[in-house]
């Protein structure tokens, strides 16, 4: 397959993944709310699931060769990087490999999670660095500070301890997944 084909093939299937996982989070957040990340958790164990399952069935029965991109690679891809991170956990225990596999889960988390704390000590250096600059130049924008708040809070309050809203992402809301 040509190179420019499987950047098509990946970027259609990754922009289908994205918003399906964006709207379906949306969704879930609307219906049970933003106390729990339950949009999160359906989607990367529906993800996970769906890598094994069509893992299985695109092996056997390949109805076209850029289909397993398209929809394991790309829609996938798009919708959770989880999905790829049990597929290659359980590769790795089903090789033999039990202590790697193991290594492999608790290592990742782990080092998701330690990324994760470094990321935002490293905002919040930078932003504090930040405000030191003139005013113009030191004032974020509404947009930004609202995705860093998202991510880096606990659920359901905000660094001030008011309570987040139960309104749709961009509108004040934690529930973009």
């Amino acid at each position: 397959m040509q190179g420019w084909r499987v950047v098509l093939v990946l970027s259609i299937g990754g922009s289908l993944g994205v918003n399906a996982r964006y709207w379906l989070g949306v969704a879930i957040a609307r219906w049970v709310g933003v106390a729990f990340p339950w949009g999160t958790l359906f989607i990367n164990v529906s993800g996970a699931f769906a890598i094994g399952l069509l893992a299985v069935l695109l092996s056997r029965w390949m109805p076209h060769p850029e289909l397993r991109l398209l929809v394991v690679v790309g829609f996938l891809g798009g919708y959770t990087t989880f999905s790829s991170y049990a597929a290659e956990a359980m590769a790795l225990w089903e090789r033999g490999g039990r202590g790697e596999a193991a290594a492999y889960v608790v290592g990742s988390v782990a080092a998701g999670i330690v990324a994760v704390v470094l990321g935002t000590v490293a905002g919040r250096m930078i932003n504090h660095h930040v405000a030191a600059w003139p005013a113009s130049a030191a004032t974020p924008r509404t947009d930004e500070t609202a995705a860093v708040r998202r991510i880096a809070e606990p659920a359901g309050r905000h660094a001030d301890g008011e309570a987040v809203s139960k309104e749709a992402p961009g509108r004040g809301s934690r529930g973009d997944h």
